[in-house]
């Protein structure tokens, strides 16, 4: 019978799991510290990398194995690297590519800490690091010094929703001896393929999409060379920033519905970026769904879907986005996203308030800004919750 390449959907309730002795569907918890050998042999082998097999839990674990596997089917890499927490992921990745004297590319709006990760500490070794709007691809290639030697970029970013061409940057990247890092968490494998694009390495923050229950932090790596997933995979283990058993099995089980859960949540925030841009409090909309999205074409190329991330604009400043955020009932006002709770958060006074405020303007991030993350609960709710919050708190 000829093997039929499976779906998507297919991939994400079977890819990675290995057969249990005993037959159990699900992929067991092997929550062990340490593997025991069949003799000194087995145990020398192992160690000497001419065996496969379990040695010690940070160095590889059945349970973990299985998600690390899992996720490189889906990103069609060599291989997955899980972290304990995805700045694991971003440390991990930023140490094995990186070296003294060094230079980086970066996102002008990512994640604040994986640029203070990047500007501060990572410069006390040496490695210096310039941050553009990687939408722009002459500032890409305007910032790239003779040293870069990767170029790392969020797309869609965070949290301006900004869309770097993944294929070009991957293209001026290599032209100047450099790698390309994709922080890919706001598409998930679903919604976006890095390593089909020719960018080197996948980075997702497995707390948001990819686990999409609010009930674990972890990252991930994937190779698209083998060369680089052994550079990855030594990092990770000399750092000891594994995942361990249990958080591995609680993402696993959480992948399963990943397209699911983007497809319900990206069909409401399509329904709700529209209404939040027929708004007079509202200045703009960042959504790549909508055609007023700067980078519009560029996302329906790119991606499989515009997915479930909306920023806007308050017209009313900081006070205006306080008195929003102060007023939901549904939404959640907390950080994080891509679970199927809404979450809202205000980016100037959270997830980049450790930004000198020059800085976050020159980023986008303005002091009216408001990030939205949209769940899976009913897209007419949640915009009864948004309009009763605008209307209520409208100044007198």
């Amino acid at each position: 019978m000829k093997e039929r390449k499976s779906g998507f959907n297919t991939k994400l309730v079977h890819a990675g799991a290995p057969e249990d002795p005993h037959g159990s569907v699900v992929t067991p918890i092997y929550q062990t510290s340490t593997f025991a050998f069949e003799n000194t042999q087995v145990g020398a082998d192992r160690f000497a990398g001419k065996a496969d097999g379990y040695i010690y839990t940070r160095i590889g674990n059945p349970t973990i194995r299985a998600l690390e596997d899992c996720v490189a089917e889906l990103e069609e890499g060599v291989g997955g690297i899980a972290t304990s927490s995805g700045m694991g992921a971003v440390t991990t990745v930023c140490l094995a590519l990186l070296g003294r004297d060094t230079h980086v590319v970066s996102t002008a709006s990512v994640y604040g800490p994986s640029r203070t990760l990047m500007e501060k500490h990572l410069g006390r070794f040496g490695v210096s690091a310039s941050f553009v709007d990687t939408s722009d691809l002459h500032a890409v290639r305007d910032a790239i010094q003779k040293n870069t030697r990767m170029v790392y970029v969020e797309t869609p970013s965070n949290p301006m929703m900004q869309i770097t061409d993944i294929r070009a940057a991957a293209d001026l990247a290599h032209e100047h001896g450099a790698l390309l890092v994709v922080d890919s968490t706001f598409a998930s494998p679903y919604l976006q393929k890095p390593l089909r694009l020719d960018a080197d390495v996948a980075l997702h923050s497995v707390t948001k999409f990819i686990n999409g229950h609010a009930d674990v932090v972890g990252g991930i790596l994937v190779a698209r060379d083998a060369a680089v997933y052994r550079r990855l995979r030594e990092m990770m283990v000399i750092s000891g920033c594994n995942m361990d058993p249990h958080q591995a099995y609680l993402v696993h089980r959480g992948l399963k519905t990943l397209a699911i859960r983007i497809d319900r949540a990206q069909e409401s925030a399509m329904k709700i970026a529209r209404w939040i841009e027929s708004r007079e409090e509202v200045a703009w909309v960042r959504y790549n769904g909508l055609p007023s999205h700067p980078q519009y074409e560029l996302a329906r190329r790119q991606m499989r879907g515009p997915g479930s991330m909306i920023s806007f604009e308050l017209k009313g400043g900081m006070e205006a986005g306080k008195k929003l955020m102060n007023g939901v009932g549904l939404a959640v006002l907390a950080v994080s996203l891509g679970g199927v709770e809404t979450l809202i958060e205000h980016p100037a006074s959270m997830t980049h308030a450790g930004l000198p405020a020059e800085e976050r303007r020159n980023a986008g991030i303005t002091d009216g800004l408001v990030r939205y993350s949209v769940g899976i609960e009913d897209a007419d709710d949640l915009i009864e919750d948004l309009r009763q919050a605008l209307e209520s708190h409208e100044p007198e």
